[in-house]
């Protein structure tokens, strides 16, 4: 505790100094060393950023010396290239050798994770596979008052109190540092108790300020969770001292006198009183000091000095290893017998369906969920038997809620399983889109690649939907997954394609923990023809073993006149167009991008070179659109050929025939064809 308190105090002058970048620190939450006592160094920990004492706690747990875990934080502050949590990418608590998973979270967004690494212990020993943490483990997820507010928050509270609805284990110990501040605005009196009582949480209340209680008091919640396999919530009561931050004035809005009554239940005070005797003063003197030499002696620490090194963490692409299919009798025994490479040609959905069955029977760590995706098997069919096949410990139906959906997946993946969870339709992403951006796709950056959270998130999204529409159901807005760092976004619109693209993202996953999504386009899962009713030509054969590498293009004829660069449901307007063309003795060659994160580069570029002329087919909106992309990447690398681009229009997708007014036509896409030619 004395360490943590030194720590928060030296951080203020090595930001005066122009040596250290934080200062956000954990000054009057030292009574959290408790909770870390009454757990294990092994029990997986997400914690709360004033949770200095408890990493100290959890350090000496493990048999270090003090001075080790000091040098860890200080790494941090210090944006060291040698800091164990990040590698100087931001000043985390984190340690993969201590269990503790690194958070970048300052609203709760860490919280749904949490649920899905309580909820992994129970679930990889009901499958036999194996688990990063001990099967007797309990989670520990710290945050502050203010978050509970955060809707993040909210819903993770309320899923647990679901999963424990529904009888399934959930050792998970919340751990709420009740501080009574968030920056300056002040938590209501008694507001924090009645929001961390929830249905089916097991609540305890403790002032931090009173050791003996403290101690005993978490000993009893990390216990009843750890026996009872339940969740947990301790309130934690502290103070908060030093301000929110170094740059934050807190006399601007508090009274002397609240300040001044703080002061009274400083738990480092509480604590050397309860230990009494001579030389405490002295002993956190030593403490203060050894903290300032630490820091002196890492003053020439390495930081990162180049862009290359800094998103090194981000870019595992190209050493992922195919994935083994499963053995023959196996396979038989998923598909009753009738194997999809015999039945003949698919839909899209039939081919996603397919594929999904052969990994589960090949990878017995992988499980599917979602909304609807177990009993009815998915709104569109797409997972429709896989529940009754391999059961449901790994097909399964969540609750109505994508943060925790998603959190689910954060947490079963970082703890060793394969998550391949389901977001009903991209408009329901939006909410909860941060799950993906703030935590999926972050982690590895903020953990210097020391952990991951392998998984593949399906969702089914674009236009052109007939008959159940709107803009729910038909949503085009793809530009808040484009620029994520490091995440992958596939598109498959060819039924040969979706196998062989879903095996590339989950091979990936598998070796080197990559975060997918994998883009279902909604008008085409049952499609079956592309130029008349009943030719059939939407249908496409079903590989069991092939894999389209991340960021590889497909290519549609040979023409020489034009070449027409899209993906989704363009491509089948496309392929339509290029037809009528070439029946005027136009010669179009269709590159079907499939992958919109990363763009398939090479292949683009040789395509346009080909041609001279390059029409890009973007079904999504005008601004912030896939087209933006393709044309700046030709345009930066010296295309001098001709160029266009037809798009949706930068309107939401109404309801019925008035969709057509604002979604890109076919017919849009031949005049512009033609145009280009013309030039």
């Amino acid at each position: 505790m004395a360490g943590s308190r030194s720590l928060d105090i030296h951080a203020r002058r090595m930001r005066e100094q122009g040596r250290g970048y934080y200062t956000i620190g954990s000054a009057g939450h030292e009574s959290n060393a408790f909770v870390a006592a009454a757990l294990r160094p092994t029990d997986p920990a997400l914690l709360h950023y004033r949770s200095g004492a408890f990493f100290l706690a959890r350090s000496m747990q493990a048999g270090r010396t003090l001075d080790e875990g000091l040098r860890a934080v200080l790494l941090g502050m210090l944006a060291s290239t040698e800091d164990p949590a990040s590698g100087g990418r931001h000043k985390v608590f984190g340690d993969a050798s201590l269990a503790v998973i690194p958070q970048t979270s300052t609203i709760a967004s860490h919280l749904p994770r949490a649920l899905g690494v309580a909820l992994s212990t129970s679930r990889a020993k009901r499958l036999g596979v194996p688990c990063r943490w001990p099967r007797d483990a309990v989670t520990v997820c710290s945050f502050g008052d203010a978050s509970i507010n955060h809707s993040t928050a909210a819903g993770a509270l309320n899923a647990a109190g679901y999963v424990v609805a529904q009888g399934l284990p959930l050792p998970l110990l919340f751990v709420c540092e009740d501080n009574g501040i968030g920056i300056s605005v002040a938590s209501p009196e008694g507001w924090v108790a009645s929001a961390a009582q929830r249905p089916g949480i097991e609540y305890f209340f403790v002032d931090g300020a009173d050791p003996d209680a403290a101690q005993a008091t978490a000993r009893v919640a990390a216990g009843t969770a750890r026996r009872s396999r339940r969740p947990v919530l301790l309130h934690l009561r502290t103070v908060r001292y030093l301000s929110h931050a170094g740059s934050d004035v807190e006399s601007a809005y508090r009274s002397a006198a609240d300040i001044a009554t703080d002061r009274e239940r400083d738990p480092l005070i509480a604590l050397a009183r309860r230990i009494g005797g001579a030389g405490l003063a002295q002993r956190y003197a030593d403490i203060a000091d050894r903290v300032a030499a630490l820091a002196d002696e890492l003053a020439d620490t390495p930081t990162l000095t180049s862009a290359a090194e800094v998103i090194e963490p981000l870019a595992p692409r190209g050493r992922s290893e195919p994935g083994r299919p499963a053995g023959a009798d196996a396979r038989a025994a998923a598909f009753a017998g009738r194997l999809p490479e015999h039945a003949g040609p698919m839909t899209l959905a039939q081919s996603i369906n397919a594929a999904l069955t052969d990994a589960l029977a090949a990878r017995p760590e992988l499980l599917v969920f979602g909304e609807d995706v177990a009993r009815k098997g998915g709104v569109y069919g797409v997972t429709r038997g896989l529940a009754q096949r391999f059961g449901a410990a790994r097909v399964f139906d969540t609750l109505l809620d994508e943060q925790s959906i998603l959190g689910y997946a954060l947490g079963l993946g970082v703890s060793g399983l394969l998550p391949v969870p389901e977001i009903q339709y991209l408009a329901y992403l939006h909410n909860a889109e941060d799950q993906l951006r703030g935590e999926a796709a972050s982690l590895r950056f903020f953990s210097a690649g020391t952990f991951t959270n392998p998984m593949v998130v399906r969702i089914a999204g674009l236009g052109y939907q007939k008959g159940f529409g709107g803009h729910f159901h038909n949503d085009n807005a793809v530009a808040v997954l484009r620029d994520i760092p490091g995440l992958v976004v596939a598109v498959p619109s060819r039924p040969e394609d979706a196998a062989p693209m879903m095996r590339a993202c989950l091979s990936a996953a598998a070796t080197t923990g990559q975060v997918s999504v994998f883009l279902e386009p909604i008008a085409l899962y049952h499609e079956r023809d592309l130029h008349e009713r009943g030719d059939r030509g939407w249908l496409g054969p079903y590989s069991p073993t092939d894999e389209a590498p991340i960021g590889s293009a497909r290519v549609h004829g040979d023409g020489a006149d034009l070449t027409i660069v899209t993906f989704g449901n363009g491509v089948r307007m496309s392929l339509r167009v290029a037809r009528r063309l070439a029946a005027d003795g136009i010669g179009a060659r269709v590159l079907d991008l499939r992958w919109i994160a990363p763009l398939p580069w090479n292949e683009l570029r040789l395509a346009a070179a080909r041609t001279g002329r390059v029409l890009v087919v973007d079904e999504t909106r005008h601004s912030g659109g896939v087209g933006e992309g393709v044309l700046a990447r030709l345009i930066e690398s010296g295309y001098r050929g001709r160029m266009a681009r037809v798009s949706s229009q930068d309107s939401y997708v109404p309801l019925g025939a008035a969709a057509d007014l604002v979604l890109l036509e076919e017919g849009q896409v031949e005049a512009a064809a033609r145009a280009l030619v013309q030039r």
